[in-house]
């Protein structure tokens, strides 16, 4: 019987702090963001999100943190080395975005002899392509208008930041031994 009741306790005590954080007018969560987050907002900034996004995603990210006076101060006592810090990482985004602009990769793949691929290249292909050049990127960076199904030379768009863009060259190649006997060897 204590059992159940320090049971019944403790589930209360959960779905207390989970209450704690703040409703906005509009029945979200507010968060003091931390950090920019694309589509919602800068740092430093009071934004309402739905609970799910705020608890699954923003919080533990660490982009976001409950809106409280005392976050507000302490963001806005250190928005000069966090403007640092964004600057800082600013300047390596753009240097990744002129390294970029440099490269050229090549992706093979099996087409027929019009040159129309039997599969299509997408953006998991170019990043694993760019990793043998030491260049990590997500594929979710990758913008592609649609996926390549023909063998050529094509520019790419890598998103870097809300407002950096790179492009990279890919050449989509036929895979070796594709082709006439002659020419394979």
């Amino acid at each position: 019987m204590a059992k159940t009741t320090s049971e019944h306790a403790m589930r209360r005590k959960v779905r207390r702090q989970g209450k704690r954080l703040q409703k906005g007018p509009n029945g979200g969560i507010q968060l003091l963001l931390v950090q920019p987050v694309e589509h919602l907002g800068n740092q430093g900034d009071v934004v309402e999100v739905k609970p799910g996004y705020a608890k699954n995603y923003l919080i533990p990210q660490g982009l976001a943190t409950i809106a409280t006076e005392h976050h507000r101060r302490m963001i806005e006592k250190h928005r000069a080395r966090l403007s640092e810090i964004q600057k800082a990482r600013m300047a390596g985004l753009k240097a990744l975005a002129d390294e970029l602009a440099r490269q050229s990769v090549s992706i093979e793949a099996n087409a027929n002899d019009e040159g129309h691929l039997y599969g299509s290249v997408g953006p998991h292909e170019i990043v694993t392509a760019l990793k043998r050049n030491n260049i990590t990127l997500t594929p979710d960076q990758i913008r592609l208008e649609g996926p390549l199904k023909e063998l050529g030379l094509y520019t790419v768009r890598v998103h870097l930041a809300p407002e950096l863009d790179a492009e990279v060259k890919v050449w989509v190649v036929p895979a070796v031994g594709e082709g006439p006997p002659e020419q394979a060897s």
